[in-house]
């Protein structure tokens, strides 16, 4: 959104804390409904109640303010985390004695294995991603969702920004190039350019992480994996959309 000449990069920074926030819940609601755990467990609760209390706090705050007020009070309070957040990182590991420059040094050589690794896992998956884009699957899909939407009477604004979204789950740098695209189509600090933004932040690159990362450490059972995976993303997605016309429309 920088690069792109937004008038307030970090406007969206809230709306995908709150729209993530719900996409995470639902994946961990999921799973432990796949995989029976007992959520009846105290730290689980405690858990599961901390971050819903704050989500709720968030969100009973921002509905008393006005749509001026929820774009100022989003923008400073989306700076003062992100700030925080670094800040925070630094003294922690200052007090705890940790050599930043070391970690950071060792985490990126780590990182490159890594990628080496990953390379053959990848290059299936771009592949992957080529095809349904160039076959017009992805336009056709897209069609048919306006169509329903529109055939519903609802507003289809949102539609716009679908191609983010659809794309997410397969590839985060496809879904990159399709936030872009939809903020030159209709500007970055557009509705669509926006939502799309928040979709981009929201969910997550499922397909990809399975196919690329399982494969490398040979998971080959993925089955339930994916289904909680595409549940939360299907929540983000939901999430956003809703979050988008509460600050945005």
């Amino acid at each position: 959104r920088a690069q792109m000449g937004a008038a307030d990069p970090a406007a969206v920074f809230i709306p995908i804390l709150i729209a993530t926030s719900c996409s995470t819940l639902a994946g961990l609601l999921v799973t432990a409904w796949v995989q029976r755990i007992r959520l009846r467990d105290t730290v689980v609760l405690g858990f599961l109640g901390g971050a819903f209390a704050v989500l709720l706090a968030l969100v009973g705050w921002f509905s008393t303010l006005g749509a001026e007020e929820l774009q100022r009070q989003s923008s400073l309070v989306s700076n003062l985390l992100i700030v925080s957040l670094i800040v925070l990182f630094l003294v922690v590991a200052h007090r705890r004695a940790v050599n930043v420059y070391g970690t950071f040094i060792e985490g990126a050589k780590q990182g490159f294995e890594t990628a080496i690794g990953i390379i053959p896992y990848l290059l299936a998956m771009l592949v992957a991603i080529g095809v349904f884009r160039a076959s017009g699957a992805l336009d056709q899909v897209l069609m048919l969702l306006r169509s329903g939407v529109d055939a519903l009477g609802m507003d289809t604004l949102w539609v716009d920004a679908m191609p983010t979204a659809l794309m997410k789950p397969l590839s985060g740098s496809g879904a990159r190039a399709m936030m872009i695209d939809t903020m030159n189509t209709f500007g970055v600090d557009s509705f669509q350019g926006r939502l799309a933004a928040t979709l981009q932040g929201s969910t997550e690159t499922t397909f990809y992480t399975l196919a690329v990362y399982f494969g490398a450490v040979g998971i080959r059972r993925a089955r339930h994996a994916l289904g909680c995976g595409l549940a939360a993303d299907a929540a983000g997605i939901v999430a956003a959309i809703v979050v988008a016309y509460w600050f945005y429309a």
